[in-house]
């Protein structure tokens, strides 16, 4: 018999997430600004939810109203006729109120500022200009090629091919030359240009001739390769100028704006998004103060509506009307999970950062970076009981406030290193350090990375010449040839 049907049982253990658990991870990854817009959400569309607390009345008011209302008002129904399983409903009031005493605490939704469009502002001024159509079509393009530095990256026999398979222009190299020249002119000044070298003289040549600035555009037309390089010296013997000319020349071409299309935003969805920080750290009679001011949970209750909807379905019902009850049922279980997600993102956040202060507590009372312990997730997971999936979680995109600046929480986490003495010391501790060495070496003869590693020894670091490479990359320094200054 060939080709039999072969049934296999196979067991296997599957770990599956409940509506809840992947309700409450989606939340914790939310910055605070993201979490108020999450939340407004959600109270606009299930009418279960309400951020809006019942309004106190006075005693002899009350005393007037309640007959009435028990009269008008069907509050008496619970949604628990409802159920069809013995789960118990939370209390109606849900809300965890920590706001401080000034009303200006609540919740605001982040705001932000759209400045102008970088293609925009362009499209503007060439507006301005008294050209043909032919003409104005060419330079509308070439603005649209731009990048984002406001750099034209291609080729001028590249956009030509462009012009004629994409818009259906036909035109020369010439004329494309002659529409960028017209970019050129634009503000920013630099805009338009084809590499940094045209950049720079772009603007050099914007400003006032003076023998500083003639030095500068020499320079940069015929001796770039060398000044990028840093080889003053050779510029100056060839030039046959003083170092005094030299210096100038340096502060004059630093003071230019190598990204002139970085000084606007480049389309209308880049948003400059203020930081608003999830906690708040104080100083309190030399302890530290944890909050959260600006978190809350929105309460559960059932309006006037929905009520009504329910005590309709009770008893004899129509389909229709079980239908809606069926439906505000829903909307409960769905607010009944949100806000319980709510709760245990409060909770796992507060647990992650009051682990965080108390493993850093040293450095959190003076801001030194010297004090900062070396600290991974799995350290804080451990304190916690959380999974470092979690804790990484929880760590994104959140801020705190404190006396010294706001933070990010992935700024205390940082791999260790043994000193000399075999303490573990914070690799930010580490950076510092080589930062310092950097800062105080003598410009003129900058410390190449074996001698940073003689220093570095010096100051009680044993660290590798791959080590000091590797950290001077993070921390943005050049190399030491690059770092030469007259």
């Amino acid at each position: 018999m060939a080709g039999g049907i072969k049934q296999t049982l196979d067991q296997r253990q599957v770990q599956k997430l409940s509506p809840l658990q992947i309700q409450t991870i989606k939340l914790i990854e939310l910055p605070i600004q993201e979490l108020e817009q999450k939340i407004k959400k959600e109270l606009e569309e299930n009418p279960v939810l309400d951020d809006n607390p019942a309004p106190e009345k006075d005693g002899d008011e009350r005393d007037e109203r309640d007959g009435q209302e028990e009269q008008d008002d069907p509050k008496d129904v619970s949604i628990d006729e409802m159920d069809d399983d013995d789960d118990s409903i939370p209390a109606y009031n849900l809300r965890v109120n920590n706001y401080g005493k000034d009303d200006d605490s609540r919740p605001q939704f982040s705001t932000f500022s759209v400045r102008q469009s970088f293609t925009q502002s362009l499209m503007e001024q060439l507006g301005y200009r008294n050209l043909s159509r032919h003409d104005h079509d060419i330079a509308a393009f070439l603005i649209g090629s731009l990048d984002s530095s406001g750099y034209l990256r291609r080729d001028i026999d590249s956009i030509v091919d462009d012009l004629a398979f994409r818009a259906g222009i036909q035109a020369t190299p010439e004329e494309v030359l002659s529409m960028l020249k017209v970019i050129q002119e634009f503000e920013p000044v630099g805009v338009g240009a084809r590499d940094l070298r045209e950049c720079l003289l772009l603007q050099l040549e914007a400003q006032k001739e003076t023998p500083t600035v003639k030095y500068a555009k020499t320079i940069i037309s015929d001796y770039f390769q060398e000044f990028s390089n840093k080889h003053f010296q050779k510029i100056i013997s060839k030039m046959a100028i003083s170092e005094e000319d030299m210096r100038a020349v340096l502060a004059k071409i630093v003071k230019l704006n190598p990204y002139p299309g970085g000084q606007i935003d480049d389309s209308y969805s880049d948003q400059a998004q203020q930081i608003v920080p999830d906690f708040k750290l104080d100083l309190d009679e030399g302890g530290l103060k944890l909050s959260m001011p600006r978190f809350t949970i929105p309460e559960i209750r059932i309006n006037k509506k929905c009520a009504e909807i329910i005590a309709e379905a009770q008893g004899t019902a129509s389909k229709k009307q079980k239908e809606d009850a069926a439906w505000v049922k829903q909307r409960w279980e769905n607010a009944k999970w949100f806000v319980e997600a709510l709760k245990q993102r409060h909770n796992t956040l507060e647990s992650t950062m009051k682990a965080i202060l108390d493993y850093q507590h040293d450095y959190f009372l003076d801001g030194d970076e010297s004090h900062l312990k070396p600290m991974v997730l799995k350290d804080i997971a451990e304190k916690t009981g959380f999974d470092i999936s979690t804790i990484s979680r929880v760590v994104n995109s959140k801020y705190i406030e404190t006396s010294f600046g706001i933070l990010p929480l992935k700024y205390f986490f940082s791999e260790g290193l043994e000193n000399q003495e075999g303490d573990e010391v914070s690799t930010r501790e580490l950076k510092k350090a080589l930062r310092e060495c950097v800062e105080a070496e003598d410009k003129r003869r900058p410390l190449t990375d074996d001698q940073l590693v003689v220093e570095m020894n010096k100051r009680g670091y044993k660290v590798a010449r791959r080590t000091i490479a590797k950290y001077r990359d993070q921390l943005g320094i050049p190399k030491a040839r690059l770092r030469k200054e007259l």
